[in-house]
């Protein structure tokens, strides 16, 4: 199944209607109260994640479900780059202590500033992106045609790999972590996708 399309137009994210689409989806899904208070505070988490994004791309946000798996969408468009813009998301990507890249929301609103600046040119910025050393390899999301991504859950498992105390601490600490199966950012020309997974049981 798959929720109503909730516009977001620039510099208005419609938090109103994205979230009572959420609640919604839950009702009309029958959803346990618990499961659909997490499934509200994801929607919560996501749009908090890209308050910052809004401001300067549109996009849509949709929920789609099969049986107790559930997936939130938003898919910013990034074919209208100011060189202003650029030059801010730039400022933004080389500053590796920015305080919004603070904590795991922060870090994945970075991931998806730089994915936006870096799809006309990804390969001569990646090395000198913070998280490019969590990125998929385009192999493994070629079922949803991406050419880059970033998976939570990789990172998670990567942050374990080596033993990387702080970020660890930092993933613990994180609600859309605790809460989310998976959260994946894709690039699909000059489109950005976030994706955030959850199966209630």
């Amino acid at each position: 199944m798959k929720s109503n399309i909730c516009q977001i137009e620039k510099g208005e994210a419609n938090l109103r209607a994205i979230l009572k689409e959420t609640d919604k989806v839950a009702v009309y899904n029958e959803l346990k109260p618990k499961s659909a208070l997490r499934l509200r505070l994801l929607s919560e988490e996501l749009l908090g994640m890209l308050s910052g994004l809004f401001k300067n791309f549109e996009g849509l946000f949709w929920i789609e479900t099969e049986g107790l798996r559930y997936e939130l969408h938003v898919s910013l468009k990034a074919d209208k780059m100011s060189s202003e813009l650029r030059d801010d998301l730039v400022a933004v990507s080389k500053n590796k202590k920015n305080a919004a890249a603070v904590g795991i929301t922060g870090k994945i609103r970075s991931i998806v500033d730089s994915m936006i600046l870096y799809t006309d040119d990804y390969d001569q910025y990646a090395a000198s992106y913070d998280y490019f050393d969590y990125y998929v390899e385009p192999h493994l999301v070629m079922d949803r045609g991406y050419s880059y991504a970033w998976s939570l859950e990789r990172y998670r498992t990567q942050v374990n790999e080596k033993e990387n105390t702080e970020a660890w601490d930092e993933l613990e600490k994180s609600i859309i972590a605790n809460l989310a199966d998976d959260v994946l950012v894709g690039v699909k020309g000059k489109q950005v996708d976030i994706v955030i997974k959850k199966t209630f049981s």
